[in-house]
């Protein structure tokens, strides 16, 4: 077993607990209205579609509807922040928009997953058309590599400040709300950080 299928099979596991987390919540939970629900059942199919998507070297489902229903998804979350218990919908929407990021890098993964094969050049095009070709795919590949980065390094942030939000040593001393979490807002940080950080992981790990 190579270190890449090991990573994987950490990964599997990660995002398979998580999807039976957010499942669970989805259907047991009495305190969630609809949109949680719906929240949470948005989150088991991610998580579910990430745990597999590491060993799916074959032919599985079609690229393009998942990449259409996590490109929904995404926009699911800032466009029901109005209806959200917050002083504002910005800060409603501000507090979702990790979520949303979240299903963008899905989405972003399984389109590239959809995108055309490279195909040679022919033998008989002119050398100004093969040039012209090539740069057109130089500035394909850059342009989704910033995006990688860009979303990467934005979950990134996410994780990092929602596993490191229950460390005493880490927060301020006016940081009260901090302070105050309760022990189920730090098991929510918890998951909520490594999902964003296995993320990550897989959009610096997917071709």
């Amino acid at each position: 077993m190579t270190a890449t299928d090991v990573v994987s099979c950490m990964l599997t596991a990660l995002f398979a607990a998580a999807a039976v987390r957010a499942l669970r919540y989805a259907l047991v939970s009495r305190s969630l209205e609809w949109r949680g629900r719906v929240d949470h059942l948005l989150h088991t199919a991610m998580a579910l579609a990430m745990a597999v998507m590491p060993w799916n070297r074959g032919p599985g489902l079609p690229e393009l509807p998942q990449t259409a229903f996590f490109a929904t998804a995404a926009l699911w979350f800032p466009l029901t922040a109005a209806g959200c218990r917050q002083r504002s919908r910005l800060a409603a929407a501000a507090r979702r928009l990790p979520y949303a990021v979240g299903m963008a890098a899905m989405a972003w993964m399984t389109l590239s997953m959809a995108g055309p094969s490279h195909t040679p050049v022919a033998e008989g095009l002119p050398s100004e058309h093969q040039a012209l070709h090539l740069s057109h795919s130089a500035g394909e590949l850059k342009a989704g590599t910033v995006v990688t980065g860009v979303l990467a390094l934005y979950l990134l942030v996410v994780a990092l400040r929602s596993l490191t939000r229950s460390m005493p040593t880490l927060r301020s001393v006016s940081d009260a709300v901090a302070i105050s979490t309760s022990r189920r807002e730090l098991y929510g940080c918890f998951w909520d950080g490594s999902m964003a950080l296995g993320t990550v992981i897989m959009l610096l790990m997917h071709p």
